[in-house]
């Protein structure tokens, strides 16, 4: 199984062996944004949801810290998210962090849950306990940027007033018996900017607070990796 560790505020490590990685999906909660998400989606061939929103199991040790993701092709991108990380039974051992997930857009023609899993879901190696930020989860700012030749560019930016929030995925999941220490749950992502090319070869989330002016960050570098030798 694989183990993550968090840095909190208080500078406490705190250990978590990953036994359920769930990613959802389509879990925006405007109506037009989850639209606009389906319509982004089908100019990359991808076939609409039967259900909204849509939660995919995925293998635990695609939940990583990692700097770098190699990938088999150019067409794979990342997605900024938030998490919701179970690290115990007591609802202070609910943790928020920045995440990426990270996939394969060709696989994802021929489907989603498929596509989720041949990339690995990037987190972040600080977090926030979801109980000191319950009350203000919606002025929670997202922001995605991927590398490019001339810098950095952001092609995703929003607050987490776009997304389900934590809380409601904590009740999901308590109600199907999934709220147990080692689960994690990928929020979902927000619309990316069309203009901006997704295909890049880096990508970088942020997660902040605008209170505090604290921020929870990630970043890595995608790598093709050589051809098959066949």
């Amino acid at each position: 199984m694989t183990r993550l560790t968090f840095e909190l505020p208080d500078h406490e490590q705190v250990a978590v062996t990953v036994h359920t990685l769930l990613n959802a999906g389509y879990a925006g909660r405007s109506r037009a944004d989850v639209a606009a998400h389906i319509a982004e989606l089908a100019e990359l061939g991808v076939g609409a949801p039967t259900r909204i929103p849509c939660i995919y199991p995925i293998a635990p040790y695609l939940a990583m810290q990692i700097d770098e993701v190699p990938v088999q092709h150019e067409c794979t991108s990342g997605e900024a998210e938030w998490a919701l990380v179970v690290a115990g039974t007591d609802p202070s051992e609910l943790l928020l962090t920045a995440a990426c997930d990270h996939t394969d857009r060709r696989l994802e023609q021929h489907g989603v849950a498929w596509s989720k899993q041949a990339a690995p879901d990037v987190l972040a190696r600080q977090a926030w306990r979801l109980t000191d930020v319950a009350d203000r989860i919606d002025e929670l700012t997202l922001t995605g940027s991927v590398q490019t030749e001339a810098g950095p560019q952001v092609i995703q930016h929003g607050t987490l007033a776009e997304l389900l929030t934590p809380m409601y995925w904590a009740e999901e999941l308590s109600a199907r018996k999934l709220l147990n220490p080692g689960t994690i749950l990928m929020s979902g992502t927000i619309p990316m900017r069309t203009e901006v090319d997704q295909f890049s070869t880096g990508w970088n989330v942020e997660l902040s607070d605008p209170l505090t002016s604290q921020s929870i960050s990630l970043s890595y570098t995608v790598r093709q990796t050589p051809p098959p030798v066949d």
